[in-house]
C-alpha cells in the first residue's frame, strides 16, 4: 500500500511541477531529489508491501515510506490550498493595500513551503540509506529460500494442505455438488475436455475435486490419474518432475532415467508421451494466472480417449481461458445454502447437540456473516466450540470478529486464506480493493458511486482511448473476476450495477486499512483514532466523532445512517478543521440547508448529498474549482446558480428527484432549471436531469458539451424537435439518452436527426411519437429501450427486431395496436420484456425460434388481452413471468392454459392492495375458486417501479 501512494505522489509531482513548482525559489532542488529517490523505491515497495506481514522490521520502514507520502503531498495540498484561495480573493479585490498584504503573506508562505521540503529532504535521505540496507537483506532472502520477488505475494502459509485430508462425512452439501461434478467428468464422449472449478478462497474448491478425484468409479474409468498443486509459487521443473513421477508410480514403473537434467521442454515430452494412448484424468489445483496454464496445457495430449484435466482456481478468466476449445465447462461453485450452512455450523460448534434455543438468534446472526463459505463456517465454529455457551460471550464474538481474525489462532487459516487473494492483486488494485473497506457491512455498493470515488482518490491511472470511468469499471471487473466481490445485480448489458464484499473479507480489510492509516471506520463506541487520518467512515451518529483528532490531513469523509440532528454540529466542527477534503459523502443526513463550511473545501472533488432535504445551492459553491461530481439525487434541490458554471472541472451533474405511487406516473421524475451559459461546461460527462422549459436556452447549449455520455432531459415540447435533434448530432459520446415531454399528449419530435451517436446503448423516450424515429435501426449498440405514453401506431417490432444487442424493451402505453407478433429469428439477445397498459393489444404471438434468450416477461394493465402469448411455450428459457393489475378473467383463463406456462420455474399475479403490492403464486393445483385470491402472499412491496 504505500507504493500505492508514493506512486500516487509521483504522479501529482509530475503535474505540479510541470505548473507551478518554478515558483517556489529554494524549493526545485528539494522536490526534485525527493521525487528521484521515491521513484528507486517504488520497484521494491511493490514486494515489500506483500513481505510486511511476516518482516517487523520491513513493516517499520514501510510505514515511514508511506508517512512521507502523505506529509509531501500535504505540502503540495497547502500550496495548491493557498493558490486556490488567492485566486479567490483575487477576483473580490484589486486594491494597493491588498496587493502588498498579499505579497508579504506570499513570502512568507513559499518560506514555510521551503522549510517543509527540506525537512521532508532530509527525512528521505534517511529513508533512503536504511532502503539499501533492506534491499540487499531483501535479495539474500529470496536466494536462500529460491525464489523471485514476482512470488512475494505467496509467503503466508495456505494451509491448503489440510482440505485433502477432510472426510467426506465431516462435509455438508458436498453430495450434490460431487455429483454435478462427476457428471461433466463424462459429458463429450471421446473429445477431450477441460472442468475449470471456480470460486472466492474458502469456498471448498479443492475439498470438492479431491473427492471426485479420489472416488471409485474415477479410479476405475481413468487409465492414469495424477494430483498436481500449482498454487502461486510453483516451479515448472518441480512441477514436471512431480507429475512423471505419479504417473510411472502409478503402473509401478521407474522414472526415466535423466529426468533430473532435463529441461521443461524435455520433460514436457515424456509426459505427452506418455499420455498419448491412455485416458487420463489430471487435476491441477490452485492455479492463479493463465501464464500458469499455458505453461502446462501443451504437454496434455488432445486424443479421442476421453481424457480430462480438472482446474480450480479463484479467477473466473483462468477458468474460462482453460476450457475454452474443449468440451470441458466452467463450474462456478457457490456458498453453501442456508439450509446447508447451518447443518454444518451446528455440527462443527455443538458437536451432537442441537443448538440451545436462547443461543438461535445469536447463532444465526453469526451464521449470516459467513454468507455460506464453508471455511468461514468452520472456523468461527471452531472458535465457539472451545467458548462456553454463555450468551453474552457469542455477543461479544460477533461484535468483535474483526479482531478475532486477527488475534485467534483458530481463525488464523481463514485470514490467511483471505490475505492470499489480496496480496496476489496488481498495485494498482489494492487500494481499489481496501477502499471498500469504507462501507459498513451488508452496504449495496453501487457501481456508478464507486468508480467515481476511486478517481476522486486518484487510485485510476488514464489509459489511452477511455475514459477514466471506462478505466474505473475495468478495474472492478478484474476484482470480479478474482471472486472478491459479490455481485449483488447487474445492469441490461452485463455489467456490474450492485455488489457488496463478504463480511470476512471486509473485516480484515477493515483491520488492513487502520493498520495502514488508510480508513478508518467509526462509530459511536470508538476511542481509539489512527494517526495521520486520511479517509473516515462514520457509520451511524456524528456525535462522538471527536473532530479534533481527525486533523487537517483527512482527504476523504464519508457518513452512513447518520439520521440523529445532534450529529449535525459535530459534523460542521468537522468540516471546518478539515480543508483539504477531496472526497465528501453525506448522504441521508437530516440536512435541510447547504452546509456552509462546504464552500470552504477548496480541494473538493466529489460532493454527494443524496437523500437529503437541501432545497438550493448557494452562490459561493463557486469557490469549489476542483469539484468533478455534484449529486443531488433525491434531494429538494429545482436550480442551479449561474456561479456553477465557473466550475470548469465538473463532469457529473446529478440533480433529480422522482415521486412515489404504485405506478409510475407521467411527470414522477422532477430536475433542475439550470443558468444560461450551460454549454461553458464542456467537461461535462453526465448532465441528469435539466429542465429545458422555453427561457434556459438550454437546447443549442448541449451540443457544445462533446464530452457527454449521460444525457436526461425534461420538459421537452414538439417545436424543440429540431434544436434537440441538432445538438444530439454532435454529442457522439453518448451512451445514454432520457427525454421527457412537458405532457402525456405532446408530441416528441425525434425525425429530424440524421446522424445519431451511434454508441448510445440505453434509449428513453416518454412522450406521443406521431412516427416511430427510424434512425433507431441504425444504433446497433443499443441494450436497453423504453418507449413511455408513445402511443406507436405503426408496428415498432419491426423497427427493434434486428438490434443485435438489444436485451431490455418495455411498453408503457407505447404503442396502440391489436397485436404484437414477435417473429421467428428475431430479438435474439432479449431478455427482459414488459408491456403495460397496452388497452388495445388483444393477442401477443411468438414464433418458434423468436426472442430465444428471455427470461423474464410482465405482462400488466393490457385489459383486453385475450390468453396468455400464444407461442409462450417456445420460450425454453423463461424463469419468470409475472402478470400485474390483470383481469380476474384472464388470471381465471390461465388455469385452463397452464400446461402452455408450466415449463416457467416462477409465474406470479400481483395487485395493488390496501397502499402495498401483493404477489401470488400462480400453479395448477389452486383451486379456481380462488384463482385470483390465495389466502397469503408470498411477497409485498411498495413501489412498483424505481428509477
Amino acid at each position: 500500500m504505500a507504493e500505492c501512494a508514493v506512486t500516487y505522489l509521483l504522479d501529482r509531482l509530475t503535474i505540479i511541477w510541470e505548473q507551478k513548482v518554478r515558483e517556489l525559489k529554494g524549493v526545485k532542488e528539494g522536490i526534485e531529489n525527493i521525487k528521484d529517490e521515491l521513484e528507486r523505491m517504488t520497484a521494491f515497495l511493490r514486494v515489500a508491501d506483500a513481505m510486511e506481514d511476516t518482516d517487523m522490521e520491513l513493516k517499520v520502514w514501510v510505514k515511514q515510506v508511506r508517512d512521507i507520502a502523505y506529509d509531501t503531498e500535504d505540502v503540495l495540498d497547502k500550496f495548491i490550498f493557498f493558490h486556490l484561495t488567492r485566486s479567490s480573493q483575487d477576483s473580490m479585490a484589486n486594491v494597493y493595500v491588498y496587493k502588498l498584504f498579499g505579497w508579504i503573506s506570499k513570502l512568507r508562505f513559499n518560506n514555510g513551503i521551503a522549510s517543509d521540503i527540506e525537512d521532508i529532504r532530509y527525512r528521505v535521505r534517511g529513508i533512503a540509506e536504511r532502503h539499501q540496507r533492506y534491499r540487499y537483506k531483501f535479495n539474500n532472502t529470496l536466494n536462500q529460500q529460491g525464489m523471485n520477488p514476482v512470488a512475494v505475494n505467496s509467503l503466508a502459509y495456505d494451509r491448503r494442505g489440510d482440505a485433502l485430508l477432510m472426510e467426506e462425512s465431516e462435509l455438508v452439501g458436498i453430495k450434490s455438488r460431487k455429483n454435478v461434478l462427476m457428471g461433466l467428468l463424462v459429458e463429450g464422449g471421446s473429445r477431450f475436455g477441460v472442468i475449470s472449478v471456480a470460486g472466492m478462497g474458502g469456498l471448498g474448491k479443492t475439498t470438492l475435486v479431491k473427492k471426485v478425484y479420489d472416488d471409485p468409479a474415477v479410479k476405475r474409468n481413468f487409465q492414469s490419474h495424477a494430483w498436481i498443486t500449482v498454487s502461486q509459487l510453483f516451479k515448472i521443473d518441480e512441477l514436471l518432475k512431480d507429475t512423471i513421477k505419479q504417473l510411472f508410480e502409478e503402473i509401478k514403473q521407474a522414472v526415466p532415467q535423466g529426468i533430473n537434467t532435463m529441461n521443461s521442454n524435455q520433460l514436457k515430452e515424456v509426459i505427452k508421451q506418455f499420455l498419448q494412448g491412455r485416458r487420463y484424468v489430471l487435476v491441477f489445483d490452485d492455479v492463479w494466472s493463465i501464464q500458469a496454464w499455458n505453461a502446462v496445457k501443451y504437454m496434455l495430449p488432445n486424443n479421442s480417449y476421453g481424457s480430462r484435466v480438472i482446474i480450480t482456481t479463484r479467477l473466473t478468466s483462468v477458468a474460462s481461458h482453460a476450457s475454452m476449445g474443449t468440451v470441458g465447462n466452467v463450474y462456478m461453485l457457490n456458498p453453501l445454502s442456508q439450509e446447508e450452512s447451518w447443518t454444518l455450523f451446528c455440527r462443527k460448534t455443538f458437536r451432537l447437540s442441537s443448538c440451545p434455543p436462547y443461543l438461535m438468534e445469536i447463532s444465526h446472526k453469526i451464521l449470516k456473516r459467513c454468507a455460506g463459505l464453508p471455511l468461514a463456517i468452520m472456523s468461527i465454529s471452531g472458535v465457539l466450540a472451545t467458548k462456553s455457551n454463555r450468551y453474552d460471550d457469542w455477543v461479544m464474538l460477533n461484535n468483535s470478529l474483526g479482531a478475532e481474525l486477527e488475534d485467534n489462532d483458530t481463525l488464523e487459516s481463514l485470514r490467511l486464506i483471505l490475505l492470499l487473494s489480496f496480496n496476489d492483486l496488481p498495485y494498482y488494485l489494492k487500494s481499489c480493493f481496501l477502499y471498500l473497506s469504507i462501507y459498513p457491512e451488508d452496504h449495496l455498493i453501487v457501481q456508478n458511486s464507486l468508480i467515481r470515488q476511486w478517481i476522486m482518490e486518484g487510485f485510476v491511472k488514464p489509459k489511452e482511448g477511455r475514459t477514466l470511468e471506462e478505466v474505473a469499471e475495468g478495474y472492478l471487473n478484474e476484482l470480479v473476476n478474482r471472486n472478491m466481490i459479490l455481485i449483488v445485480r447487474y445492469n441490461d448489458d452485463g455489467s456490474v450495477k450492485h455488489c457488496r464484499i463478504h463480511d470476512f473479507l471486509r473485516e480484515m480489510l477493515v483491520s488492513k486499512s487502520r493498520d495502514q492509516s488508510f480508513v478508518m471506520t467509526a462509530n459511536e463506541q470508538t476511542r481509539d483514532w489512527i494517526h495521520k487520518l486520511r479517509r473516515l467512515s462514520i457509520h451511524g451518529s456524528w456525535a462522538k466523532t471527536q473532530p479534533q483528532r481527525c486533523g487537517a490531513q483527512l482527504r476523504s469523509l464519508l457518513a452512513f445512517s447518520a439520521t440523529d440532528s445532534e450529529s449535525m454540529s459535530s459534523m460542521h466542527e468537522l468540516l471546518n478543521g478539515s480543508r483539504m477534503l477531496k472526497v465528501l459523502d453525506m448522504s441521508g443526513s437530516p440536512l435541510e440547508s447547504f452546509p456552509k463550511p462546504i464552500t470552504k473545501l477548496l480541494h473538493l472533488k466529489y460532493l454527494r448529498l443524496r437523500h437529503t432535504k437541501i432545497k438550493s445551492l448557494p452562490r459561493s459553491i463557486r469557490n469549489l474549482r476542483m469539484l468533478e461530481t455534484l449529486d443531488l439525487k433525491h434531494s429538494l434541490v429545482t436550480e442551479i446558480p449561474r456561479e456553477i458554471l465557473e466550475l470548469q472541472n465538473l463532469r457529473h451533474i446529478i440533480v433529480y428527484h422522482s415521486v412515489e405511487y404504485s405506478y409510475l406516473p407521467f411527470d414522477f421524475t422532477l430536475g433542475f432549471k439550470p443558468p444560461k451559459g450551460m454549454g461553458a461546461l464542456t467537461s461535462l460527462h453526465q448532465l441528469s436531469f435539466v429542465d429545458v422549459s422555453p427561457g434556459t436556452g438550454i437546447l443549442e447549449e448541449l451540443g457544445k458539451m462533446k464530452e457527454l455520455r449521460r444525457l436526461c432531459i425534461l420538459k421537452l415540447r414538439t417545436d424543440d424537435g429540431m434544436a434537440l435533434c441538432s445538438s444530439i448530432e454532435n454529442l457522439q459520446n453518448l451512451r445514454t439518452l432520457n427525454i421527457s415531454t412537458t405532457a402525456e399528449d405532446e408530441i416528441l419530435d425525434l425525425h429530424q436527426m440524421s446522424s445519431p451517436p451511434l454508441s448510445m446503448q440505453r434509449l428513453y423516450l416518454t412522450g406521443r411519437l406521431e412516427k416511430f424515429p427510424h434512425w433507431i435501426q441504425s444504433l446497433r449498440s443499443l441494450v436497453k429501450v423504453y418507449f413511455r405514453w408513445s402511443r406507436l401506431r405503426e408496428d415498432p417490432l419491426e423497427y427493434l427486431q434486428d438490434l443485435p444487442n438489444l436485451v431490455h424493451l418495455e411498453f408503457l402505453v407505447g404503442y396502440v395496436g391489436e397485436e404484437l407478433r414477435f417473429k421467428a429469428g428475431k430479438f435474439q439477445r432479449l431478455r427482459l420484456l414488459d408491456l403495460d397498459k397496452l388497452e388495445p393489444l388483444r393477442e401477443v404471438i411468438v414464433e418458434d425460434g423468436a426472442m430465444p434468450h428471455l427470461e423474464k416477461l410482465i405482462l400488466q394493465r393490457c385489459n383486453f388481452l385475450e390468453s396468455a402469448p400464444t407461442g409462450i411455450e417456445h420460450l425454453i428459457n423463461m424463469k419468470v413471468l409475472e402478470f400485474f393489475d390483470m383481469p380476474d378473467e384472464f388470471i381465471l383463463k390461465l388455469h385452463g392454459e397452464y400446461h402452455k406456462i408450466a415449463h416457467i420455474p416462477q409465474v406470479y399475479h400481483t395487485y395493488w392492495r390496501d397502499g402495498v403490492w401483493e404477489s401470488y403464486p400462480l400453479d395448477d393445483n389452486q383451486e379456481k375458486e380462488n384463482f385470483g385470491r390465495p389466502r397469503t402472499a408470498i411477497r409485498t412491496y411498495n413501489q412498483r417501479n424505481s428509477l
